[in-house]
């Protein structure tokens, strides 16, 4: 039988100078074999500090005393337990509202450098490989599981992912563990149990190699993969763009270069640049590509995917996240003083300088005219037009007003009104950090 102890200590080995391992524990047969052979292993060799978490879903009745058996299973191996409760959102499909919720879990509570140890096996990898090719999944979806990737401030990594559920059970068996058998799935109703127990058996009776050949798919699929990240980070690096507006910190690509690329290198680069803002676009969805690339430039196309929307602008496509897409409330805001305001969904304002009288804040109308030295008044519209902003932010843009007359347009700091003096306002939709807080690459 296979030494599945030295197994997953030779895949721990190179990890070990982090400061811990967390198990993530259900209960069942894998993770119970994988958190007894992790404490044995730390008994024996020097290993990070050792911790479990289990998620409780609370999805089924039965699950109510999985907390208690996973709590009495840690006590005896001596490692500390965390159960965190999490909501599940009610969709078309539990299973993936569940491991959603309970990935956000782990990102939320993972320390800073912390590895997360998951029990998917080969069995797993097969399932997923498998359930992906029948649902028309290309070269990335292909790969199935990733043995590791990181995960918010720590790492995630699956040491049993090269050996099987039987030498899983067989371990189990031996060391004379108990473990909770989920009643879900025993249900063909759900598609992995399904290709788990109709699809598999049978494929298996006919190609016996068919675990290992699958995972070997997934393991070429992941070199393809590199091959495609490599190719769009070359691509990215000509079409990656500073925003022509210093102070719009939004993520942006030069349309021209995009437009000069095969529409599959097209495709390839803007799925690896969106993966670090929202979730990649299905097949059915690149149409909407071809509309924003191919529409007129007085047009305001708009592709909007689930975190929030692709907008173009002159030759300029950014990003705007989905909180900023609808247009903020009526603004009235009078400021006295110099600091800092913020605005209800449009970022916030900082004043600086000496104001010698009340100042007004609000968002355009319509027909506003400002009035510039040497030029005599100036329609707004045009003016916005002249400095190239974008028309997705023309209506945010804060304009400052004293006793109903227009002074000056946030950031636009050259075209002041004389009667400001030293004054300026400044305004952010989106601080030049805060999207990288938010980055789905992880």
């Amino acid at each position: 039988m296979l030494d599945i102890e030295k197994h997953i200590l030779d895949k721990l080995l190179p990890w070990r100078d982090r400061s811990s391992f967390c198990i993530a524990f259900s209960g069942g047969m894998d993770s119970t074999v994988l958190l007894h052979a992790v404490a044995r292993l730390a008994k024996q060799h020097r290993l990070p500090r050792l911790r479990a978490i289990y998620i409780q879903h609370g999805l089924q009745e039965a699950a109510q005393a999985w907390p208690a058996h996973c709590q009495r299973v840690c006590a005896e191996l001596q490692v500390p337990l965390s159960v965190i409760e999490v909501d599940v959102a009610q969709t078309a499909s539990v299973e993936r509202a569940a491991r959603e919720a309970r990935y956000a879990a782990f990102a939320e509570h993972l320390h800073s450098d912390e590895v997360l140890l998951m029990a998917q096996h080969l069995d797993d990898q097969a399932e997923t490989v498998l359930f992906r090719l029948l649902r028309g999944a290309g070269v990335s979806g292909l790969r199935g599981i990733p043995a590791q990737r990181t995960l918010r401030a720590g790492h995630l990594l699956r040491p049993l992912l090269g050996i099987s559920h039987q030498d899983l059970q067989g371990y189990a068996q031996q060391q004379g563990l108990q473990w909770i058998e989920d009643p879900s799935n025993a249900s063909d109703g759900f598609a992995r149990n399904y290709l788990r127990q109709q699809i598999i058996p049978r494929l298996q009776t006919r190609w016996p190699a068919l675990r290992s050949t699958l995972q070997r798919t997934a393991q070429h699929m992941q070199e393809a993969q590199q091959l495609l990240d490599e190719l769009a980070e070359l691509d990215l690096e000509h079409a990656q763009v500073q925003a022509p507006l210093a102070w719009l910190h939004l993520p942006s690509l030069d349309l021209s270069v995009v437009r000069d690329l095969s529409l599959a290198r097209q495709k390839n680069l803007l799925r690896y640049w969106l993966a670090a803002f929202t979730l990649p676009p299905d097949s059915a969805h690149w149409q909407s590509w071809q509309t924003l690339r191919d529409a007129k430039s007085a047009a305001k196309p708009l592709w909007r995917l689930q975190q929030g929307a692709l907008l173009r602008s002159q030759n300029t496509l950014y990003w705007l996240p989905e909180e900023y897409l609808d247009e903020p409330p009526v603004l009235n805001l009078t400021i006295g003083c110099a600091g800092r305001y913020q605005l209800a969904n449009n970022g916030y304002l900082t004043v600086s300088g000496e104001l010698h009288a009340p100042l007004q804040i609000s968002y355009r109308q319509g027909a506003e005219r400002l009035l510039i030295a040497g030029r005599g008044h100036r329609d707004l519209k045009r003016l916005l037009q002249e400095e190239r902003i974008p028309a997705f932010l023309r209506g945010r843009l804060p304009l400052v007003f004293q006793q109903g007359q227009l002074l000056a347009i946030a950031n636009l700091t050259h075209l002041n009104h004389a009667a400001l003096g030293s004054v300026t306002i400044d305004w952010q939709l989106i601080a030049e950090n805060q999207l990288d807080s938010k980055k789905m690459r992880v």
